[in-house]
């Protein structure tokens, strides 16, 4: 057995399923095998070449797609050459399964976990094992040290995951990977796109999407989005609304230089739930069952209101000697204030809920500026690509907090609107982290078959945390040295195996009972994989064994008399491992199928703590979880026009180091119908189509996030 993988377990319904799925969609008509034999032919013929791409989106088109954003690999590379773990999800996938949220987006990507820790009102998701909330770029740059604000998926061309550790293209990241929204830009031609939607839970959606060319050769063009959307849930009381404009300009400086401007605007209100009781619904309860869809918080203690301001551009300039310049620049402002409850234990008598309550005020700005120089050349019969780059970021977050007292309630009898005390601020911080980073990387080309990717990155960051009720000042300056090493080889034109090596770091913030400041936590990974291509470029798949490790997680301090003096001692002794197997393909097939799926093995586990939790598995991390999604598009005869999609999305069992009981596995399905007509399209999307209950994670001891039910939702979309 590979040392890289968990002990063997017993194949779920729901693996099996994705694998039937796929393996019927490649069987193509014999004009597609044709076609593909054709292409692989032409393929074997000439050598893989690297070229300059000004825009992914014809390539990306469909489910499969060729090409991660530059802002994403910071490379010309193709995925099928790059010898490093990412997916890509196109935005023809995205609308063919309806997405609205970024949880609901990267939980069809190998090796992620999303949406488990309920419905906060911002993302939350792990990759391979480890937390990566806080690792979410937009464009190539981070957003803020916290994500406090949902990202719109409305407005992006793609959603890119990159995983195992990436300080070596973005500095200061957790170790088990990021997530890269990629914005709409303008295009060349003119267009004009609208769209309504109405669904369950009083669901409603507007968007609209246009763009004009400003001059004959379309280089230069504006691009604006938006989207308003409201609903209910399945949870009483609970509520979204959701505002979003995306306007963009790209100008015309010449052949050589691509310049355009992105700014976006997000607003977001919401009542925040954490979800249920685990005694009472997992669990048994003396007093019976509790309502699933019974709202424990308090529904006149809120809502939510946040915001998201960004104004950015993005730069490329191709100079005669072949050196290529590219910079990407962001300004951001993000505010969030809101009220939520959170639930405690249930009294002996399992009949009354301990809560407490929080008023939370939080605003931040950030400044990112990436840039980077790279050019071919050859020396020494070698062909390298070289690339130096300068990452400079400043992040400052205020954040206000009262700790509020609120009444306990009857979980069979709730009575709501209920006094709740707030005192005075109890907490108020100012946060500023500043970072500046020199990375320098080769592309070596040693062949036709050997290629070697050798990277080094310098980072320094500087913490600045200002207690606004003391006025205290603490500081924190780390710096750290990271790299990246691949080797690959072209064993076919269609095969591409490869074995590399990274590191990351990422600062944290605090010191030890002694006042020693903590260490940056560090990750490191050896990763085993293979990327295939097949039929041209319209089948493409990637297999990957990988041994993630991350050390100085900081655990509480043994000494109890440590602890009596300063309850919230830490010390940085806890270590993390993650080992997996992922596998992901996607298809565009001229016999009509597209498929996207993926597949995970994994074992991330706790390997040394203070508290009693070596041994156990990391919280939210399924052992294994699959899931594919299939459309097959009519052609010709009655049917012609029509597409219809089933999908399948498997997770087992998680658990959580610190609390005693396990969530159960769960399959759910999802389809959809729709037809394209002349200047319209029309679509209605089932989830979780035989509205199974389930749950979505472990919060706590005391709470459990609900799953989604069955939801339906019937979309036009007019282009005009």
């Amino acid at each position: 057995m590979s040392p890289f993988l968990p002990a063997s377990r017993p194949i779920p319904a729901a693996v099996r399923l994705l694998c039937i799925t796929i393996s019927s969609a490649l069987l193509c008509s014999p004009a597609c095998a044709d076609d593909s034999n054709a292409a692989d032919a032409a393929a074997a013929e000439a050598p893989i070449q690297t070229v300059h791409v000004a825009s992914t989106r014809d390539e990306n088109s469909g489910f499969g797609a060729t090409r991660a954003s530059s802002t994403t690999t910071k490379s010309d590379l193709s995925l099928f050459e790059t010898a490093q773990s990412i997916s890509v999800l196109t935005r023809d996938l995205l609308d063919s399964r309806q997405v609205t949220t970024l949880n609901e987006a990267i939980q069809s990507s190998a090796g992620v976990s999303s949406g488990s820790w309920g419905k906060r009102g911002w993302d939350d998701f792990s990759i391979r094992g480890q937390r990566a909330s806080e690792s979410i770029y937009v464009d190539g740059l981070k957003l803020n040290q916290s994500n406090y604000v949902a990202q719109e998926v409305f407005g992006v061309e793609t959603i890119e995951i990159l995983k195992g550790p990436a300080s070596i293209n973005f500095g200061l990241v957790q170790p088990g990977g990021m997530v890269n929204m990629v914005s709409k830009r303008p295009r060349a031609e003119a267009f004009n796109q609208a769209g309504f939607a109405l669904g369950s839970y009083h669901y409603k959606q507007a968007t609209f999407d246009l763009g004009r060319p400003l001059n004959d050769s379309g280089k230069a063009a504006f691009r604006i989005n938006g989207l308003w959307s409201g609903s209910d849930d399945q949870t009483d009381q609970v509520w979204f609304k959701n505002r979003y404009l995306a306007p963009s300009l790209s100008l015309d400086l010449g052949a050589s230089t691509d310049f355009t401007i992105l700014t976006s605007y997000t607003s977001r209100e919401y009542l925040r739930n954490q979800g249920v009781p685990v005694k009472g619904t997992l669990l048994a309860n003396r007093n019976g069952r509790l309502d699933r869809n019974q709202f424990y918080g308090e529904p006149g203690f809120g809502p939510y209101d946040s915001s998201q301001k960004q104004v950015g551009y993005s730069l490329e300039h191709r100079f005669e000697n072949g050196w290529k310049v590219a910079q990407n620049f962001r300004w951001q402002k993000m505010a969030m204030d809101g009220r939520f409850v959170s639930l405690g234990s249930l009294s002996a008598n399992e009949l009354l809920l301990s809560r407490s309550a929080q008023v939370q005020d939080v605003d931040g700005i950030t400044r990112g500026l990436d840039t980077n120089a790279s050019r071919t050349f050859a020396f020494g019969g070698i062909e390298h690509n070289l690339m130096a780059g300068l990452d400079l970021n400043s992040d400052r977050v205020r954040n206000a907090n009262q700790a509020c007292r609120i009444p306990t309630l009857n979980v069979l009898n709730p009575v709501y609107n209920t006094q709740v005390t707030c005192p005075p601020v109890s907490r108020l911080t100012t946060t500023t982290v500043s970072s500046t980073g020199l990375y320098l990387r080769d592309q070596i080309k040693l062949n036709q078959q050997w290629r070697v990717n050798l990277a080094v990155r310098h980072d320094r960051a500087r913490n600045r945390e200002l207690n606004g009720l003391t006025n205290v000042t603490q500081r924190q300056d780390t710096s750290s040295t990271t790299g990246n090493a691949a080797l690959s080889y072209v064993l076919t034109p269609n095969i591409i195996p490869y074995v590399s090596y990274a590191t990351s770091f990422l600062p944290v913030s605090g010191s030890d009972f002694f006042g020693v400041q903590f260490k940056p936590e560090e990750g490191r990974q050896a990763e085993v994989g293979s990327k295939f291509q097949f039929a041209g470029g319209r089948v493409n798949g990637a297999v990957a064994m990988y041994d993630l490790t991350r050390t100085n997680v900081t655990t509480a301090d043994p000494d109890p008399a440590h602890i009596a003096i300063l309850s919230s001692a830490q010390v940085q002794t806890g270590e993390q491992r993650t080992r997996g197997f992922e596998a992901e393909i996607s298809a565009d097939l001229r016999n009509g199928w597209s498929v996207q799926g993926a597949l995970t093995v994994l074992d991330a586990r706790v390997t040394e703590d203070n508290g009693g939790t070596v041994g156990r598995r990391l919280l939210n991390t399924p052992r294994q979880s699959a899931n594919v999604w299939a459309n097959y598009r009519f052609r010709g005869g009655v049917m012609d026009g029509w597409t219809a999609g089933l999908g399948a999305r498997y997770e087992a069992p998680k658990t959580g180091p610190s609390v005693n009981y396990t969530v159960p596995n769960y399959t759910v399905l999802d389809t959809s119908l729709a037809y394209q007509g002349r200047g319209y399209r029309v679509s209605l999307n089932v989830k979780n189509l035989f509205d199974k209950e389930y749950y979505a994670g472990v919060l706590n001891a005391n709470v459990l996030p609900l799953g989604d039910p069955r939801t339906a939702v019937l979309k036009a979309v007019f282009d005009f």
